[in-house]
């Protein structure tokens, strides 16, 4: 029962981190990255699609995305999704694909960006900390229910907490390579 609860609440963990890594994924550093279109949708004969799933989506070179669509009219929707998407880009037909250049950041920018990246990483730490709040409550639970000592519950909840200061430790990792990441030039 205890180690169900621990065993959870690290898999929920987890995932809270790995939720994180890919929200900090998504802001843009002045290096291109395929990834960042992943959120863009095109109208694709009624539907809305991800542009990955009009084309190919690749990297020309550092700081330039291109977009290779398998129907030639799509080009046009392609680019105008992109400049839509309020990412700041400014993406280009060259008759056969979609080049979008990525703008160089400026240091106000990058503050700006930063900011941004600490509030996704202490929404991060609040939802650990939710997991770890939860699995208390979890083994309050059992302790009312008399399913397990006073001793028991102690001890779960040390383990608990270590697991969670374990996983705020590598939200603020990853915060920092951000942020590292961001203020490179």
């Amino acid at each position: 029962m205890i180690n169900d609860i621990k065993s959870t609440a690290e898999q929920k963990m987890a995932k809270a981190l790995e939720a994180l890594r890919n929200d900090l994924g998504k802001v843009r550093t002045g290096r291109a990255h395929a990834g960042l279109l992943d959120q863009v949708m095109v109208e694709y004969y009624g539907n809305m699609v991800p542009v990955s799933q009009v084309g190919n989506v690749g990297l020309a070179d550092s700081r330039t995305i291109t977009v290779q669509v398998w129907e030639k009219p799509m080009l046009a929707k392609v680019e105008k999704a992109i400049r839509d998407s309020n990412l700041g880009l400014n993406p280009s037909n060259s008759g056969d694909m979609v080049r979008v250049p990525m703008p160089p950041l400026t240091e106000e920018r990058r503050r700006d960006l930063i900011k941004v990246v600490r509030s996704e990483g202490e929404a991060g730490k609040v939802a650990v900390r939710n997991i770890r709040r939860d699995a208390n409550e979890h083994l309050k639970k059992l302790l009312k229910d008399k399913e397990i000592s006073e001793d028991d519950e102690r001890r779960a909840q040390d383990d608990i907490q270590k697991l969670t200061d374990k996983f705020v430790t590598e939200v603020d990792k990853a915060l920092l390579d951000k942020e590292a990441d961001l203020m490179a030039i």
